[in-house]
């Protein structure tokens, strides 16, 4: 089934963007409905630090327009931990904070690892089944993001895709490019800005990177990030990528 091509930065609080992406003079208040206004999708970074109120998920929500979502940072205390098969408490509690009161704004839930976090199948495989398929009867999508090389292993591949989760495709210099299979949508990070460019990215790779989420939206919702790099250039590069995909 096609989906659609999402394209966002991570969060939206940030003091250089109020230098080159905000107009002079928005209030910090109104910084969310400026994204929602020029991006089609941010990823919520303070769930990964501290829980969140029911209140300020809904209120996220209506700061954007239809059609926008947000991709959903897992709890670190679900994440970066020894044993993750011990970590069904954490997930439950982040799950239930109140995230479905994002509506139809909701997107995926990224789990990020440690780059330090090696792949063992038993406790990896253990994690995987503690991630909740819906809470309230919300439809949740799962994205794993990991940095070490032990991940790039047949073994997980499949795993991931028995359980329907995705694999976040990194654009990094250390970070394995791991390509998982489809189901039924794709979860890419950038995190090579360049401060010596304007859009972030060359204008020939951005090109290549249009590409690369079009020939992926034919199996459903594709969401890419700019990420970390020159972080400043972020915005800009989301909006370059916005223009190449129309």
């Amino acid at each position: 089934m096609a989906g659609r091509i999402r394209v966002g930065i991570g969060g939206w609080v940030y003091e250089p963007w109020r230098d080159n992406f905000y107009p002079a003079g928005l209030r910090q208040k109104d910084e969310l409905a400026y994204v929602g206004a020029h991006l089609t999708a941010t990823e919520i970074n303070a769930t990964y630090y501290s829980s969140q109120k029911p209140a300020t998920f809904a209120s996220w929500a209506k700061a954007v327009p239809d059609g926008f979502q947000f991709a959903v940072k897992a709890s670190r205390y679900c994440t970066n931990r020894k044993v993750l098969a011990d970590a069904g408490e954490s997930i439950a509690k982040f799950t239930g904070q109140g995230i479905v009161e994002l509506g139809d704004r909701l997107g995926p839930i990224l789990w990020q690892f440690m780059p330090t976090k090696r792949f063992d199948p038993d406790d990896f495989g253990a994690f995987l089944r503690l991630l909740p398929a819906s809470v309230a009867g919300v439809t949740l999508r799962h994205a794993v993001e990991v940095r070490h090389e032990s991940f790039d292993d047949p073994a997980f591949l499949a795993m991931v895709r028995d359980a329907g989760v995705a694999v976040v495709q990194a654009d990094h210099d250390s970070y394995p490019k791991i390509h998982g299979h489809d189901v039924g949508f794709s979860y890419l990070r950038l995190m090579r800005t360049q401060a010596e460019e304007v859009a972030g990215y060359p204008p020939a790779a951005i090109a290549d990177w249009a590409g690369q989420l079009q020939a992926r939206v034919g199996q459903g919702d594709v969401f890419a990030f700019f990420i970390s790099g020159a972080k400043e250039r972020n915005p800009a590069a989301a909006q370059a990528m916005i223009v190449a995909l129309k």
